[in-house]
């Protein structure tokens, strides 16, 4: 009986690597895929990778914290209650990729685990509460270090790098041969190839910080409970590489094009900062929310760099500045030198705010805040009833 439960355990903790493929691999990889740097397939290999990387080094740390730290008595972690949160977190996770929507895990696995450690009154509120905190503070960091680069830094760097989209694939794989042969697509520019290199280096740096994080919600509550943590790793990877081939490619869409058409100038700046804050979180044994820290970058990198039109003064007085929108990250830099702030032509920055689709991006707000509520209710009302009739 016990090797049946076990097994099923199992099962369900595959089936959450699985949604976790689906949900993290559109972050890492959705600005290089929108930006035609890579393939959807491509990112999978790459997400595949670094994503076991990320989880057999770094990643060891969270496990332990969602698995030994957050439940105050561990043997609260058998396998029946780990299948039990294993199948909300999958489940709730499974909802957000089934409408295309790469929802939180880290905050999906946390609430699955809070759900059933307040049912049981072994929660610890401490770890909880240091979670919740880096919680709300990681996103505000993003915001902000992306919106200075974007009003003090993005116009030099956006010169120095001088990448600009051209139509057509990046790069062009010819399989008529004995060995497959690569070349430059037939619009690509030499500094464009450079660029998409660069920001496919990132988004594989992103997927290693996805792997230090996120290994542990697929697998911290059945090593809570005893199984082997090296076995579940392998497991675990293996089971995100399948999600990452199949229903990752909904979520590439939506952080790919469907929301953004985000400059590759942009989506290196965006990758570089959410990677450093995911990993630096990781270290400490913070499972840290992915998705919600890349947007922010985003947002803020866009609102930095929409501001540049106004000065600091002109802000402290009230005084409006038109045409600051989102839209300001697909602007051009005219002329040998840069404006200075304040100097800058409102009517070079667009008006429109065309960097986000407001209807998509609506429905992700949506379900970035009820799949982690699926799984934060769902795993509370079903303990709380275990534990009162059984």
């Amino acid at each position: 009986m016990i090797e049946l439960l076990l097994f099923l355990g199992i099962v369900v903790s595959l089936f959450v690597g699985f949604n976790i493929g689906g949900a993290t691999t559109g972050p890492a990889f959705g600005p290089a895929v929108g930006s035609n740097a890579i393939s959807k397939t491509g990112a999978a290999v790459l997400m595949s990778g670094f994503f076991f990387i990320g989880a057999w080094t770094i990643g060891r740390r969270v496990v332990a914290t969602l698995g030994e730290e957050l439940i105050t008595d561990t043997g609260v972690f058998t396998i029946e209650t780990s299948i039990v949160v294993l199948f909300f977190i999958g489940g709730a996770l499974f909802v957000g990729n089934y409408f295309g929507v790469p929802a939180s895990t880290s905050m999906t696995a946390v609430g699955a685990i809070a759900g059933l450690g307040v049912a049981t009154g072994e929660l610890d509120w401490a770890v909880m509460g240091e979670i919740a905190v880096w919680w709300i503070v990681a996103p505000i960091v993003g915001f902000w270090v992306s919106g200075m680069i974007g009003r003090y830094l993005y116009p030099r760097i956006n010169r120095w790098v001088a990448i600009d989209n051209t139509p057509g694939t990046l790069i062009e794989i010819d399989r008529s041969g004995t060995l497959p042969s690569v070349s430059m697509g037939p619009n690509t520019t030499q500094r464009e190839l450079y660029g998409g290199i660069v920001v496919i280096a990132i988004g594989s740096l992103m997927a290693f910080s996805s792997g230090t994080s996120n290994i542990a919600n697929a697998i911290a509550p059945l090593v809570g409970a005893g199984v082997d943590m090296n076995m579940m790793i392998i497991l675990g990877g293996i089971a995100v590489a399948v999600g990452a081939f199949t229903i990752a490619r909904r979520t590439l869409d939506t952080l790919g094009s469907d929301i953004t058409d985000l400059p590759l100038t942009a989506a290196i700046i965006v990758a570089i900062v959410s990677s450093a804050i995911v990993t630096g979180l990781s270290a400490i044994g913070i499972p840290a929310s992915f998705v919600i820290i890349a947007t922010m970058s985003i947002v803020g990198l866009g609102w930095g760099r929409a501001t540049r039109p106004a000065t600091i003064p002109d802000v402290v007085h009230g005084e409006r500045t038109e045409g600051v929108s989102v839209g300001a990250l697909a602007a051009e830099e005219p002329g040998d030198e840069l404006p200075a702030i304040g100097e800058e032509d409102p009517e070079d920055i667009p008006s429109a705010a065309d960097l986000f689709d407001p209807s998509t991006t609506g429905r992700v707000v949506v379900m970035q805040n009820v799949v982690p509520l699926l799984s934060t209710v769902g795993a509370y009302a079903t303990f709380t009833i275990l534990f009162t009739f059984l």
